[in-house]
Protein backbone atom coordinates (compact mmCIF):
# COMPACT_ATOMS: atom_id res chain seq x y z
CA UNK A 1 0.00 0.00 0.00
CA UNK A 2 1.35 3.32 -0.62
CA UNK A 3 1.91 6.19 1.78
CA UNK A 4 -0.68 8.08 0.40
CA UNK A 5 -3.41 5.05 -0.03
CA UNK A 6 -2.61 4.42 3.81
CA UNK A 7 -2.85 7.85 5.66
CA UNK A 8 -6.13 8.03 3.53
CA UNK A 9 -7.14 4.81 5.26
CA UNK A 10 -6.18 6.26 8.99
CA UNK A 11 -8.54 9.43 8.43
CA UNK A 12 -11.64 7.52 7.14
CA UNK A 13 -10.95 5.44 9.93
CA UNK A 14 -10.73 8.68 12.39
CA UNK A 15 -14.25 10.24 10.55
CA UNK A 16 -15.86 6.87 11.10
CA UNK A 17 -15.08 6.90 15.09
CA UNK A 18 -16.30 10.47 15.69
CA UNK A 19 -19.05 9.56 13.45
CA UNK A 20 -20.43 6.41 15.39
CA UNK A 21 -19.33 7.67 18.87
CA UNK A 22 -22.67 8.38 20.87
CA UNK A 23 -22.82 12.38 21.31
CA UNK A 24 -22.69 14.05 24.94
CA UNK A 25 -26.14 15.51 25.74
CA UNK A 26 -27.00 17.88 28.35
CA UNK A 27 -28.07 15.44 31.25
CA UNK A 28 -31.49 15.04 31.10
CA UNK A 29 -33.67 17.09 33.73
CA UNK A 30 -35.07 15.20 36.80
CA UNK A 31 -37.95 17.69 37.57
CA UNK A 32 -40.14 19.63 35.77
CA UNK A 33 -38.92 23.03 35.05
CA UNK A 34 -35.23 21.83 37.01
CA UNK A 35 -32.55 22.39 34.68
CA UNK A 36 -29.27 20.14 35.29
CA UNK A 37 -26.54 20.96 37.09
CA UNK A 38 -24.32 20.18 35.04
CA UNK A 39 -25.85 22.39 32.47
CA UNK A 40 -23.34 25.58 32.79
CA UNK A 41 -25.50 27.28 30.22
CA UNK A 42 -28.21 27.59 33.00
CA UNK A 43 -25.42 29.11 35.27
CA UNK A 44 -25.01 32.02 33.49
CA UNK A 45 -28.36 32.07 32.41
CA UNK A 46 -29.08 32.58 36.24
CA UNK A 47 -26.70 35.25 37.01
CA UNK A 48 -27.11 37.30 34.77
CA UNK A 49 -30.84 37.89 35.37
CA UNK A 50 -30.14 37.49 39.14
CA UNK A 51 -27.18 39.53 39.87
CA UNK A 52 -29.03 42.97 39.33
CA UNK A 53 -31.20 42.15 42.48
CA UNK A 54 -28.51 41.24 44.55
CA UNK A 55 -26.31 44.18 46.63
CA UNK A 56 -22.89 44.22 48.49
CA UNK A 57 -23.19 45.80 51.76
CA UNK A 58 -20.23 47.45 53.78
CA UNK A 59 -20.91 48.76 57.04
CA UNK A 60 -19.63 50.83 60.02
CA UNK A 61 -20.95 49.08 62.88
CA UNK A 62 -20.05 50.26 66.35
CA UNK A 63 -19.42 47.13 68.55
CA UNK A 64 -18.27 46.13 72.02
CA UNK A 65 -14.56 44.95 71.88
CA UNK A 66 -13.86 45.96 68.63
CA UNK A 67 -11.84 49.49 68.99
CA UNK A 68 -7.96 49.35 69.13
CA UNK A 69 -6.21 47.68 72.24
CA UNK A 70 -9.05 45.91 72.54
CA UNK A 71 -11.56 49.30 74.20
CA UNK A 72 -15.31 49.16 72.24
CA UNK A 73 -15.35 51.49 68.87
CA UNK A 74 -15.67 51.17 65.27
CA UNK A 75 -15.48 48.32 63.00
CA UNK A 76 -16.00 47.83 59.26
CA UNK A 77 -17.99 44.93 57.66
CA UNK A 78 -19.34 43.65 54.56
CA UNK A 79 -21.44 41.05 53.20
CA UNK A 80 -24.73 40.41 50.94
CA UNK A 81 -28.04 41.45 50.33
CA UNK A 82 -30.74 40.60 47.34
CA UNK A 83 -33.75 43.59 46.51
CA UNK A 84 -37.25 42.46 47.61
CA UNK A 85 -39.53 44.94 45.66
CA UNK A 86 -39.68 48.68 43.81
CA UNK A 87 -39.84 50.41 47.34
CA UNK A 88 -36.43 49.68 47.56
CA UNK A 89 -36.66 47.23 50.89
CA UNK A 90 -33.68 44.85 51.15
CA UNK A 91 -33.01 41.88 52.89
CA UNK A 92 -29.74 40.77 54.81
CA UNK A 93 -28.45 39.14 57.62
CA UNK A 94 -28.77 40.76 61.09
CA UNK A 95 -25.19 40.13 62.06
CA UNK A 96 -24.12 42.04 58.80
CA UNK A 97 -25.97 45.57 59.85
CA UNK A 98 -26.55 45.06 63.79
CA UNK A 99 -24.97 48.13 65.56
CA UNK A 100 -24.41 49.54 62.13
CA UNK A 101 -23.93 53.34 61.93
CA UNK A 102 -23.37 53.66 58.27
CA UNK A 103 -24.29 51.29 55.38
CA UNK A 104 -23.38 51.51 52.18
CA UNK A 105 -25.70 49.48 49.87
CA UNK A 106 -23.74 48.24 46.11
CA UNK A 107 -25.56 47.83 42.71
CA UNK A 108 -24.63 45.81 40.17
CA UNK A 109 -24.41 48.80 37.67
CA UNK A 110 -22.44 50.88 40.31
CA UNK A 111 -25.35 52.47 41.61
CA UNK A 112 -24.28 53.64 45.35
CA UNK A 113 -27.09 54.33 48.12
CA UNK A 114 -26.88 54.87 51.42
CA UNK A 115 -29.09 52.04 53.73
CA UNK A 116 -31.35 52.64 56.66
CA UNK A 117 -32.55 49.92 59.08
CA UNK A 118 -35.88 48.99 58.65
CA UNK A 119 -36.29 45.93 61.24
CA UNK A 120 -33.63 43.47 62.54
CA UNK A 121 -34.67 40.26 64.24
CA UNK A 122 -31.93 38.47 65.87
CA UNK A 123 -34.16 35.29 66.57
CA UNK A 124 -33.87 34.48 62.57
CA UNK A 125 -30.69 36.70 61.53
CA UNK A 126 -32.73 38.32 59.62
CA UNK A 127 -32.60 41.84 58.77
CA UNK A 128 -34.71 44.59 56.45
CA UNK A 129 -32.50 47.54 54.99
CA UNK A 130 -34.28 50.28 53.08
CA UNK A 131 -32.90 52.36 50.15
CA UNK A 132 -33.77 55.54 48.43
CA UNK A 133 -33.02 54.66 44.51
CA UNK A 134 -35.19 55.25 41.66
CA UNK A 135 -37.63 51.94 41.41
CA UNK A 136 -36.30 51.73 37.18
CA UNK A 137 -32.59 50.64 39.11
CA UNK A 138 -34.72 48.04 41.51
CA UNK A 139 -35.00 44.46 40.17
CA UNK A 140 -37.00 42.28 43.27
CA UNK A 141 -35.84 39.08 43.12
CA UNK A 142 -38.07 36.07 42.57
CA UNK A 143 -39.28 33.83 45.75
CA UNK A 144 -39.13 30.44 45.50
CA UNK A 145 -40.93 27.86 48.05
CA UNK A 146 -38.45 26.17 50.75
CA UNK A 147 -40.96 23.29 51.27
CA UNK A 148 -40.90 21.61 47.95
CA UNK A 149 -37.15 21.45 47.84
CA UNK A 150 -35.18 17.89 47.79
CA UNK A 151 -31.66 16.71 48.65
CA UNK A 152 -29.88 16.59 45.97
CA UNK A 153 -31.23 19.13 43.77
CA UNK A 154 -28.78 22.06 42.24
CA UNK A 155 -28.41 25.37 43.84
CA UNK A 156 -26.56 28.33 43.42
CA UNK A 157 -25.19 31.38 45.50
CA UNK A 158 -24.31 34.96 44.62
CA UNK A 159 -22.98 37.14 47.10
CA UNK A 160 -19.37 38.94 48.09
CA UNK A 161 -17.43 35.92 49.56
CA UNK A 162 -14.06 37.40 50.80
CA UNK A 163 -15.03 41.29 49.47
CA UNK A 164 -15.32 39.83 46.07
CA UNK A 165 -18.34 41.08 44.68
CA UNK A 166 -21.02 39.29 42.73
CA UNK A 167 -19.03 36.11 42.75
CA UNK A 168 -21.68 32.74 41.72
CA UNK A 169 -20.68 29.44 43.13
CA UNK A 170 -22.85 26.36 42.72
CA UNK A 171 -23.85 23.18 44.43
CA UNK A 172 -26.34 20.95 45.71
CA UNK A 173 -28.61 20.67 48.65
CA UNK A 174 -26.99 18.27 51.27
CA UNK A 175 -29.74 18.36 53.80
CA UNK A 176 -33.22 19.42 54.82
CA UNK A 177 -34.71 20.45 57.74
CA UNK A 178 -31.68 21.56 60.01
CA UNK A 179 -31.70 23.76 62.90
CA UNK A 180 -28.95 26.23 63.80
CA UNK A 181 -28.80 28.78 66.74
CA UNK A 182 -30.04 31.70 66.15
CA UNK A 183 -28.22 35.19 67.57
CA UNK A 184 -30.61 34.67 70.83
CA UNK A 185 -31.22 31.73 72.91
CA UNK A 186 -33.58 30.65 70.51
CA UNK A 187 -33.12 27.97 67.58
CA UNK A 188 -34.06 28.88 63.88
CA UNK A 189 -35.43 25.35 62.31
CA UNK A 190 -36.50 24.02 59.01
CA UNK A 191 -32.72 25.31 57.93
CA UNK A 192 -31.19 24.14 54.11
CA UNK A 193 -27.86 22.62 54.41
CA UNK A 194 -25.75 23.26 51.23
CA UNK A 195 -22.04 22.61 50.04
CA UNK A 196 -22.18 25.51 48.01
CA UNK A 197 -19.04 27.38 48.70
CA UNK A 198 -20.18 29.80 51.05
CA UNK A 199 -17.45 32.01 53.09
CA UNK A 200 -17.06 35.43 55.36
CA UNK A 201 -19.31 38.20 52.80
CA UNK A 202 -21.61 35.78 51.48
CA UNK A 203 -23.80 36.23 54.54
CA UNK A 204 -27.50 37.83 53.76
CA UNK A 205 -26.86 37.03 49.77
CA UNK A 206 -29.12 34.54 48.07
CA UNK A 207 -29.42 30.92 47.81
CA UNK A 208 -30.90 29.97 44.54
CA UNK A 209 -32.69 27.05 42.77
CA UNK A 210 -31.99 26.71 39.16
CA UNK A 211 -34.84 28.86 37.72
CA UNK A 212 -33.35 31.92 39.98
CA UNK A 213 -35.94 31.87 42.63
CA UNK A 214 -35.13 32.55 46.29
CA UNK A 215 -34.35 29.30 48.60
CA UNK A 216 -32.72 30.48 51.02
CA UNK A 217 -30.51 33.27 52.48
CA UNK A 218 -27.17 32.36 53.44
CA UNK A 219 -26.08 32.55 57.01
CA UNK A 220 -23.48 30.40 58.66
CA UNK A 221 -20.74 28.10 57.99
CA UNK A 222 -19.10 25.36 59.86
CA UNK A 223 -15.43 25.21 59.86
CA UNK A 224 -12.25 25.48 61.81
CA UNK A 225 -10.67 27.56 59.38
CA UNK A 226 -13.18 29.95 59.22
CA UNK A 227 -14.05 29.56 55.53
CA UNK A 228 -16.13 27.05 53.04
CA UNK A 229 -15.49 23.10 54.26
CA UNK A 230 -18.78 22.29 52.27
CA UNK A 231 -21.15 23.13 55.15
CA UNK A 232 -22.97 26.08 54.91
CA UNK A 233 -26.45 26.92 55.91
CA UNK A 234 -29.63 28.83 54.86
CA UNK A 235 -32.51 30.35 56.61
CA UNK A 236 -35.05 29.17 54.56
CA UNK A 237 -37.08 31.35 51.92
CA UNK A 238 -40.63 30.67 53.58
CA UNK A 239 -39.36 32.01 56.99
CA UNK A 240 -37.71 34.98 55.27
CA UNK A 241 -40.82 35.94 53.30
CA UNK A 242 -43.08 36.13 56.54
CA UNK A 243 -40.29 37.54 59.12
CA UNK A 244 -39.32 40.20 56.03
CA UNK A 245 -42.98 41.47 56.03
CA UNK A 246 -42.97 41.50 59.44
CA UNK A 247 -40.01 43.77 59.98
CA UNK A 248 -41.77 46.21 56.86
CA UNK A 249 -45.08 46.37 58.55
CA UNK A 250 -44.42 46.47 62.33
CA UNK A 251 -40.73 46.73 62.60
CA UNK A 252 -39.94 43.38 64.86
CA UNK A 253 -41.41 40.13 64.26
CA UNK A 254 -43.79 38.39 67.29
CA UNK A 255 -43.00 34.34 67.11
CA UNK A 256 -44.99 32.40 69.11
CA UNK A 257 -44.17 30.31 72.35
CA UNK A 258 -44.76 26.69 73.69
CA UNK A 259 -42.45 26.88 76.67
CA UNK A 260 -40.56 23.42 76.68
CA UNK A 261 -36.92 22.28 76.02
CA UNK A 262 -36.16 19.15 74.54
CA UNK A 263 -34.63 17.19 71.82
CA UNK A 264 -35.03 14.39 69.63
CA UNK A 265 -35.57 10.34 70.40
CA UNK A 266 -32.59 8.43 70.88
CA UNK A 267 -32.01 4.60 70.59
CA UNK A 268 -31.21 4.44 74.53
CA UNK A 269 -35.10 6.39 75.24
CA UNK A 270 -36.70 3.78 72.87
CA UNK A 271 -35.19 0.48 74.00
CA UNK A 272 -35.85 1.83 77.54
CA UNK A 273 -39.30 2.49 77.21
CA UNK A 274 -39.99 -0.69 74.87
CA UNK A 275 -41.03 1.88 71.77
CA UNK A 276 -41.03 0.56 67.95
CA UNK A 277 -37.66 1.26 66.44
CA UNK A 278 -39.64 4.09 64.03
CA UNK A 279 -40.63 6.47 66.74
CA UNK A 280 -39.60 9.84 66.30
CA UNK A 281 -40.88 13.42 67.47
CA UNK A 282 -39.60 15.97 70.44
CA UNK A 283 -38.52 14.65 74.05
CA UNK A 284 -39.40 16.83 76.61
CA UNK A 285 -36.17 17.92 78.64
CA UNK A 286 -38.23 21.08 80.60
CA UNK A 287 -41.28 22.69 80.70
CA UNK A 288 -41.26 26.42 81.66
CA UNK A 289 -43.60 27.12 84.56
CA UNK A 290 -46.40 29.22 84.36
CA UNK A 291 -45.50 28.64 80.20
CA UNK A 292 -48.20 27.50 77.17
CA UNK A 293 -46.92 23.84 77.66
CA UNK A 294 -47.36 23.84 81.68
CA UNK A 295 -50.58 25.30 81.32
CA UNK A 296 -51.50 22.62 78.51
CA UNK A 297 -50.35 20.13 81.11
CA UNK A 298 -47.08 18.82 79.29
CA UNK A 299 -44.80 17.08 82.08
CA UNK A 300 -41.10 17.14 82.60
CA UNK A 301 -39.11 13.81 83.39
CA UNK A 302 -39.20 11.96 86.20
CA UNK A 303 -38.41 8.63 87.21
CA UNK A 304 -34.58 8.89 85.91
CA UNK A 305 -32.82 5.52 85.76
CA UNK A 306 -29.52 4.20 84.43
CA UNK A 307 -29.72 2.19 81.25
CA UNK A 308 -26.40 0.70 79.61
CA UNK A 309 -24.30 3.76 81.55
CA UNK A 310 -27.17 6.55 80.95
CA UNK A 311 -29.49 8.53 82.48
CA UNK A 312 -32.73 7.86 80.93
CA UNK A 313 -35.90 8.94 82.13
CA UNK A 314 -38.98 6.23 82.69
CA UNK A 315 -41.81 9.14 83.06
CA UNK A 316 -41.52 11.14 80.21
CA UNK A 317 -43.91 13.26 77.39
CA UNK A 318 -42.67 12.97 73.56
CA UNK A 319 -44.72 15.16 71.24
CA UNK A 320 -45.61 13.50 68.37
CA UNK A 321 -47.21 15.75 66.08
CA UNK A 322 -48.50 19.36 66.20
CA UNK A 323 -52.37 19.71 64.99
CA UNK A 324 -51.81 16.50 63.24
CA UNK A 325 -48.59 17.71 61.40
CA UNK A 326 -45.77 14.41 62.29
CA UNK A 327 -42.78 15.64 64.08
CA UNK A 328 -39.58 14.10 63.51
CA UNK A 329 -38.00 15.77 65.74
CA UNK A 330 -37.02 19.47 67.71
CA UNK A 331 -36.31 20.91 64.20
CA UNK A 332 -39.57 20.38 62.89
CA UNK A 333 -41.48 21.82 65.68
CA UNK A 334 -39.13 25.09 65.96
CA UNK A 335 -39.80 25.35 61.97
CA UNK A 336 -43.89 24.94 62.36
CA UNK A 337 -44.20 27.13 65.57
CA UNK A 338 -41.99 29.66 63.46
CA UNK A 339 -43.52 29.86 59.81
CA UNK A 340 -47.73 28.12 61.22
CA UNK A 341 -48.10 29.76 64.39
CA UNK A 342 -48.81 33.57 66.08
CA UNK A 343 -48.82 34.10 69.13
CA UNK A 344 -52.77 33.65 70.85
CA UNK A 345 -53.18 30.46 68.33
CA UNK A 346 -53.97 27.16 69.83
CA UNK A 347 -52.05 24.35 68.89
CA UNK A 348 -52.99 20.67 69.19
CA UNK A 349 -50.41 18.39 70.73
CA UNK A 350 -50.41 14.59 70.67
CA UNK A 351 -47.86 13.43 72.94
CA UNK A 352 -46.83 9.92 73.82
CA UNK A 353 -46.66 9.85 77.51
CA UNK A 354 -44.27 7.32 79.41
CA UNK A 355 -44.29 4.87 76.10
CA UNK A 356 -47.43 3.20 76.74
CA UNK A 357 -50.23 6.37 76.80
CA UNK A 358 -51.21 9.03 73.95
CA UNK A 359 -52.89 12.03 74.79
CA UNK A 360 -53.68 15.46 73.15
CA UNK A 361 -52.59 18.65 74.59
CA UNK A 362 -54.20 22.28 73.63
CA UNK A 363 -51.59 25.15 73.99
CA UNK A 364 -52.75 28.42 73.62
CA UNK A 365 -49.35 29.74 72.56
CA UNK A 366 -47.37 33.48 73.75
CA UNK A 367 -45.37 35.99 72.43
CA UNK A 368 -41.56 35.05 73.04
CA UNK A 369 -40.50 36.41 76.21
Amino acid sequence: MSLRRWLLAILVGIVMIFAIAPAVLPQETGQAGSAALTDFDVFTEVYNRVSPSVVAINVVAQRQGAGQFGQNGAVAGSGSGFVIDKEGHIVTNNHVVDGATQIEVNFLDGTLARGEVVGLDPDSDLAVVKVDVPADKLYPIEWGNSDELVIGEGVLAIGSPFGQRWTLTNGIISALDRTIQGLTDFSIGGVIQTDAPINPGNSGGPLLDLEGRLIGVNSQIVSGSGSSSGVGFAVPSNLTQRVSQELIDNGFVSYSYLGIGGGNVTLSVIEALDLPSDTQGVVVATVSPGGPAARAGLQEPGDIQTVNGQEIPMQVDIITAINGEPLTGIGDLISYLARNTQPGDNVTLTVLRNGDETVELTARLTPRP
